[in-house]
């Protein structure tokens, strides 16, 4: 059985087809100055910092442009790891939104609790200890809920997911290459929603979600080392296969996949003349 239906799979064709033909004209019609003379090159200004005398110096100014777009395609494509994500998982559980806020009363000391749990964790990091067990610092930070000194907070989750046996699963679905800033501010996120909904595991999961492992096919290729370090990876970090099955099962990953090549394949000659051509 599919893990995507014909449906759906229409659906997120129709949803990556507008997404690069956005992409597309937001480019094509980009002026990348030319270096026809040198001196008149080096006496324009770009208020955006965007000259390069010697790329422009060497490179047709086509190509600069495939090479804006391309930075700007790869930056961008993360959102369409969320939409198509929430799609596959209306099929497969009860309840599944981008952008999802959680929000309510919360006393002081677990907020502060969330702080300190974080400080915790970020000495042990730094000196190479043992870093506290995820499953406690949450607890920590609902046992230190109280009754009095409430204060409103809210989050926001890039998707939360209900299933159908009233698990709730939230993703902070980031890059796979987070400094250490990054790493810390999820942690903090993840307790907030556990904080929030009041829950710990298993009726409430909170995650890291990376739709793809860069470094190949099993968790233990993963290398980078600054979210191996700075997040409880073991605990709270998923990728490529890990979270494609949570979504949506065994084989949405691989057929989710093959959506987005067919829609490359549809698309790649109109985004070379559009770009390059200006077609």
């Amino acid at each position: 059985m599919s893990a995507i239906s014909s449906t759906t799979r229409v659906i997120i064709k129709a949803y990556l087809e507008v997404f690069i033909e956005n992409l597309v004209n937001e480019y094509r019609g980009r002026l990348i100055p030319k270096l026809d003379i040198p001196a008149a090159y080096l006496s324009c200004k770009s208020s955006k910092g965007q000259l390069k005398p010697f790329q422009a110096a060497i490179m047709p100014s086509e190509l600069l442009r495939i090479n804006e777009f391309e930075r700007g395609f790869s930056s961008s494509l993360g959102t369409t790891y969320e939409e198509c994500a929430k799609l596959i998982a209306l099929e497969h559980h009860q309840e599944a939104s981008r952008s999802y806020e959680i929000s309510g009363e919360v006393s002081i000391e677990a907020v502060n609790e969330i702080e300190r749990q974080i400080a915790l964790f970020e000495q042990s990091a730094d000196k190479s200890a043992t870093k506290p067990d995820f499953e406690k610092m949450i607890q920590a930070v609902l046992e230190a809920q109280k009754t009095n000194h409430l204060v409103r907070r809210s989050v926001k989750a890039d998707l939360y997911v209900l299933s159908h046996d009233g698990r709730k699963f939230f993703f902070e679905i980031k890059g796979s290459k987070p400094n250490k800033g990054q790493c810390l501010e999820v942690i903090q996120r993840l307790l907030r929603y556990h904080l929030l909904c009041g829950q710990s595991r298993p009726d409430a999961q909170s995650y890291y979600a990376m739709a793809y492992n860069p470094y190949g096919p099993n968790r233990s290729d993963y290398k980078w080392s600054v979210a191996r370090k700075y997040t409880p990876f073991e605990q709270a970090v998923i990728m490529g296969h890990e979270f494609w099955n949570i979504i949506g099962g065994e084989t949405a990953y691989e057929e989710l996949l093959d959506i987005y090549q067919e829609v490359g394949r549809e698309k790649g000659k109109h985004m070379l003349d559009a770009l390059a051509f200006g077609f």
